[in-house]
């Protein structure tokens, strides 16, 4: 079964998310951002993943520690339902366009964190979220999640756009990477191990 359950808690949130890598259920999501409600609905469609993700936060401050909280537990949930690796395909990439947007996503689930973002996001803002926690959220996937990650947004004029291309764009990249091998037995490495 690879699923699961993450708590936070913490003074400036409370975050329960569960994520299910093989069975496509459709749980309650409540960030405290419609905009980022969406980009995480979206995401588990395109992902074909299991997704609840509740997150009581300061968002009267602003969204900041939410969208972190929230994509510190999405990491850690990722690196526990893929467990040992055993039989999956490591790599993941994908490219979406979305309109006038062009999206890709690279990654690897080998447990060696490193992040790489270039996307320049027209606007400041969208909704009640700062644009600039897109790369915020990716980057703390990545961390918790021990992978490495290169986002890039190679054109767009329209914020909304930009963001969905790039989730969409994650979430397909993922679902590659998490499905069985078509080759490789056992771990995909010659170490024997992804940790």
């Amino acid at each position: 079964m690879r699923k699961a359950d993450i708590k936070r808690k913490t003074k400036e949130t409370d975050i329960a998310l569960s994520l299910d890598l093989d069975n496509a259920i459709d749980g309650p999501i409540d960030t405290g951002s419609p905009f980022l409600d969406h980009m995480l609905d979206l995401f588990r469609k395109h992902g074909g993943l299991g997704l609840s993700v509740v997150c009581k936060g300061d968002k009267d401050i602003d969204m900041h520690h939410s969208a972190e909280d929230i994509a510190i537990c999405l990491g850690e949930a990722l690196l526990k339902a893929v467990g040992d690796k055993q039989g999956i395909e490591r790599y993941g990439f994908y490219y979406v366009t979305m309109d006038e947007a062009l999206a890709r996503c690279c990654l690897d689930l080998a447990g060696r964190i490193s992040f790489v973002y270039n996307a320049s996001i027209p606007n400041a803002r969208i909704g009640n979220l700062d644009t600039e926690l897109v790369q915020h959220f990716f980057q703390s996937v990545a961390e918790n999640g021990k992978m490495n990650l290169h986002m890039d947004l190679l054109r767009g004029t329209n914020t909304h756009h930009c963001i969905e291309g790039m989730f969409k764009a994650f979430a397909r990249a993922l679902s590659m990477a998490i499905s069985p091998s078509r080759r490789v037995q056992g771990v995909p490495s010659t170490k024997g191990t992804l940790t």
